[in-house]
């Protein structure tokens, strides 16, 4: 009873990319028009149905290289969450499995072949109708995002958005687009630089315009914040 069901069962799986980076002082989504039916012409996540023989990681790595041209194995790339509601695709049963992947300043994106255009979105438009997005897309967006900020909170994952080297001014930056707003920068300051294993100093300082000099970091060793950097008036402003 329990085989012949699963041979008459008709379930394909796909992998959804939620790919955030910080554009002029801004978080960014990667969305994409669709160029086939279901949605033709609205927007989404890209991504793609895994093929025989692909894992979900590999299926996730190479839409990742096909829509960004990035290696992801040298961002973060994480798995998010799986979507089963059985009437999220209207072409059928179809399961998703949601990768987050962040990355400093990424280059503008080359519309895949499933696509007409690709863009780095501000996350606050993206989400600023919950039908303008394809799909179950905008949910899976607004998890991600939540995946973010927390991971922001706890692990030192905010360094995979900055190209190195960088200012702790550089660091607070992408807090602040990342978490949606203004924090102290001494405050910041303080709970960064004495987190052990959060950042490196180089030994070297970037020299502005105008203004003082500022000393550059690496990502340290650890990858988790101890104590955690919560969204809270400790650090903010």
């Amino acid at each position: 009873m329990e085989r012949s069901s699963l041979s008459r069962a008709s379930v394909t799986v796909t992998v959804d990319l939620v790919i955030l980076t910080v554009r002029q002082d801004q978080l960014r989504v990667l969305l994409i028009d669709r160029g086939n039916q279901p949605y033709l012409g609205q927007s989404a996540l890209p991504g793609g149905f895994v093929r025989d023989g692909e894992t979900l990681d590999e299926t996730a790595l190479r839409e990742l290289s096909e829509e960004t041209g990035l290696d992801g194995r040298k961002l973060h790339l994480e798995q998010l969450h799986a979507y089963s509601d059985p009437g999220r695709d209207p072409r059928g049963r179809v399961i998703t499995v949601a990768y987050l992947a962040l990355g400093p300043d990424m280059p503008l994106p080359v519309a895949g072949t499933d696509a007409t255009a690709a863009r780095w979105e501000p996350i606050s438009s993206a989400l600023a109708n919950d039908t303008s997005l394809a799909f179950d897309h905008a949910a899976i967006l607004r998890d991600g995002l939540e995946r973010a900020r927390s991971q922001l909170e706890h692990t030192t994952v905010a360094a995979a958005f900055c190209p190195e080297p960088f200012t702790v001014g550089d660091l607070r930056h992408i807090y602040e687009a990342v978490w949606g707003f203004k924090l102290d920068p001494s405050n910041f300051r303080r709970k960064v630089t004495r987190t052990e294993g959060f950042l490196e100093a180089t030994g070297e300082r970037r020299f502005p315009e105008t203004g003082r000099p500022a000393a550059l970091y690496r990502r340290g060793p650890a990858s988790l914040l101890v104590p955690p950097l919560l969204r809270s008036s400790e650090v903010s402003s």
